[in-house]
Order: structure tokens, then sequence, then C-alpha cells
């Protein structure tokens, strides 16, 4: 089982999204602590990328998150391969922007299926790994999961419900010894955040956010904050540490940003015409070729 730090040496972690951004990060510095770790996602190329920069052992799957069976046999080989895991990062992700009312529903969806429903799949394969070992799991969540925000209502609902699921299981396997954590985030150096700052209105609603909110954080940063969760076993982690103050004012957010909008957005429609985004980032573009092919 985890436990204090510096006692991950010699562990098996697995890691979803983990070709790219903070999955990536999380990884690398997984395995400088000397985890063995298994990487799964949508793009085998990056993947054996990150794979290959990692200091210790580490096998990489593709995999969708949202693919029950996929999954399942993922968890199986996993276990064949590198021995049964004691940490479970659910990271992976997508985003999209605009509005509700213009969005694709298959691309709303999807957000859904792979941040929501995906983080449960995770969670459903690898648990008997878990309760073996007496692991840990991380939720990677965001302060959307405590305030949402307009114009990216499916990014907002999903990581509401990865934070409430992941309440939910703490309390279940409390009793059994496994640990539940939730990762909460503000913006983080990634393809998904590069590519929502090039969309004029997402960039626009960033830069009128508070100083401390809008700020970027290297993915690296937040990682090293993650795993040091991970050594905890921590029932909550903030990336930056100033978010969990976000916790004791959540009742008042929605009327204040309800406020915000009612303003700023009449203003920004002027200037740009809202639009949705599709999926953002290098991992969005991923996601929707990898559909494609199997589709195909």
């Amino acid at each position: 089982m985890t436990g204090p730090a510096g006692c991950l040496q010699g562990r098996v972690a697995v890691v979803t999204g983990a070709a790219r951004g903070l999955g990536a990060a999380v990884a690398r510095e997984l395995g400088s602590r000397g985890v063995t770790v298994a990487l799964l996602g949508r793009e085998e190329a990056g993947l054996a990328r990150v794979r290959d920069s990692l200091p210790g052992r580490a096998q990489c799957w593709e995999v969708d998150v949202a693919d029950e069976a996929g999954m399942a046999r993922a968890a199986d080989d996993v276990r064949e391969r590198l021995g049964p895991a004691s940490i479970v990062v659910a990271n992976a992700g997508l985003a999209e922007g605009g509005p509700f009312a213009g969005s694709d529903p298959a691309t709303w969806r999807r957000v859904i299926e792979v941040n929501l429903i995906g983080s449960s799949i995770t969670a459903r394969v690898f648990l008997p790994h878990l309760l073996a070992t007496r692991g840990y799991y991380l939720q990677i969540a965001s302060l959307a999961s405590i305030g949402a925000a307009p114009m990216m209502s499916a990014y907002c609902a999903s990581k509401a419900g990865v934070e409430s699921f992941a309440h939910a299981l703490r309390a279940e396997l409390a009793h059994q010894h496994v640990g539940v954590g939730i990762g909460y985030m503000n913006w983080t150096e990634t393809d998904m955040i590069r590519d929502a700052d090039r969309q004029p209105v997402l960039r626009e609603l960033r830069a009128h956010m508070p100083r401390p909110a809008r700020k970027v954080y290297p993915a690296k940063t937040v990682a090293r904050r993650m795993v040091r969760a991970v050594e905890r076993r921590s029932a909550a982690v903030y990336a930056p540490g100033w978010l969990r103050a976000a916790q004791l004012v959540r009742a008042a957010m929605p009327p204040v940003v309800t406020a915000y909008s009612k303003r700023e957005l009449p203003r920004l429609e002027r200037d740009a015409p809202f639009e949705a985004t599709g999926l953002l980032g290098a991992g969005g573009r991923a996601d929707t070729v990898g559909r494609r092919g199997q589709d195909g």
C-alpha cells in the first residue's frame, strides 16, 4: 500500500491520458520515484515516447477509457505483465468550448463519456488491484468541479460529476483500506489550454478572471503536487494551493459568475460570434481520429 513520503519505490501505478500534458508529467514524476508505470491513452506513439523517457520500468497500452471491454483487457494485462497496481491516477480528459445551444450533441456527450464515464470505468476495472494492494485512487478534477463557467458546460458538468463520484467512492472503500483522493487544479500548461487560448471567447473569459485564477501553471509543477498527494494518500490536493479557499466560497460562486456573464457575454459576442470549438487540443484531435478509425 502507499504511505508516507518516499515509500513509492517498487509500486505499480496506472496513469490514464498519459500520452501528453499532465498525464505524461505525472508518469515522469512517479517514474523518478522508482514506480513502475502503466501508461494508458489513445495515442500509441505519444505513449511510447513517454515510456522511453521514464527512468524506470514502464509499459503502455493504447485504449479508450470509455471502452469498458478494452479497459478490462488492459487491467488484466497490467496485472499479468507488471503486477497489481497500488496507484491509479484517473487523468484522461477532453474539453470543448462554446455555447451549449450550438454545441454538437455527439461532441458534448463524448466529453462526458471520457471525463466521467471513463473515470468510473477506470475505477471499476482496477478496483480489484487496489483492494488487493490496499492502494490509492487519485481522481483528477478541476476548479470547474467547484465553480462552473459559461461556454464550458460539458467540461464543467463532467468535472462536477467526477468530484461527486470520488467522494462517494471514498466513503464506500474506506473500511476496505483503499484511499481515494481528488486532485483540483487550475489552468495547467497543456495542449488543451493552449488550444483554448486560440479561441477568442475562451481567451477573453480567462483574461477577465482575477489574476491568480487566470494564471497558467507548468504541468511539471502540478504533477509534483499530485504525486505528493499519492505519497500521502491525501483526500484532496490543490494546485495551486489557493484553490482550497475556493471550497469555502463555492456556494457564492454561481451568482457571481452569472452576474459577470450577464454583463460581459453580450460585449464579447459583439466582438466575436460564439461558435462551438469542437474537442480542444491534440488529445481531442487524437480522440476524434481514433473513433473514426474504430468506425471504419
